[in-house]
């Protein structure tokens, strides 16, 4: 079935306004907000060039966090549980791409597998990012090393990852929210929803 433009505009309008009323939120013991980090996570993949997906896959990633309110859910003060994949639930649910769905899910796999494999890793992380990877399951094993590997977006799975850690500068203006959307219509018009 596909998704009207009136359809994506509702859905979009939904989305955003979880930024409105949750982004301004502190981001779990950074220094920034939520808004800010996924707004500068997205500006960080659209100036290396990606597409309009991979620009949404960055600014949707933390979405899990705002859009689950239960106590039970929570990290300890550090966000929610499984918000990669609450959020490529919540994400799914509305439309969106496969691979995108794929690449909001894949930003905690990917901080796993940097800790298995890339010696100093774990050393550059915010205090806020080694304490969440505890509730995330620590570092990966070699059999998921290799599984994450052998995926065909693993490169981009991993530049994915190094935008969410660059996301947490202070004073960036958040100027990219209506791009964004309109981005997002665009894409809930053109993907085929299964």
């Amino acid at each position: 079935m596909k998704i009207t433009e009136q359809q994506a505009k509702a859905i979009a309008e939904e989305i955003f306004g979880l930024y409105d009323r949750y982004g301004g939120e502190d981001y779990i013991g950074e220094p920034v907000s939520q808004v800010e980090h996924m707004s500068q996570a997205a500006a960080l993949a659209q100036n290396e060039g990606h597409d309009d997906e991979v620009v949404l896959a960055s600014f949707f990633h933390d979405i899990g966090h705002l859009c689950v309110h239960d106590e039970e859910r929570q990290m300890a003060g550090y966000g929610v549980k499984d918000h990669e994949r609450v959020g490529a639930d919540y994400l799914r649910e509305r439309g969106f791409s496969e691979r995108l769905i794929k690449l909001v899910k894949s930003h905690v796999a990917a901080k796993r597998y940097l800790t298995y494999k890339v010696a100093g890793y774990y050393d550059q992380l915010s205090e806020a990012s080694k304490a969440t990877l505890a509730f995330q399951g620590g570092q990966m094993d070699e059999p998921e090393a290799a599984l994450m590997e052998a995926d065909p977006d693993f490169s981009l799975i991993l530049r994915f990852r190094y935008w969410d850690d660059q996301a947490k500068q202070n004073h960036i203006p958040v100027d990219n929210l209506d791009e964004l959307k309109e981005m997002a219509i665009m894409h809930l018009v053109s993907n085929q929803k299964n």
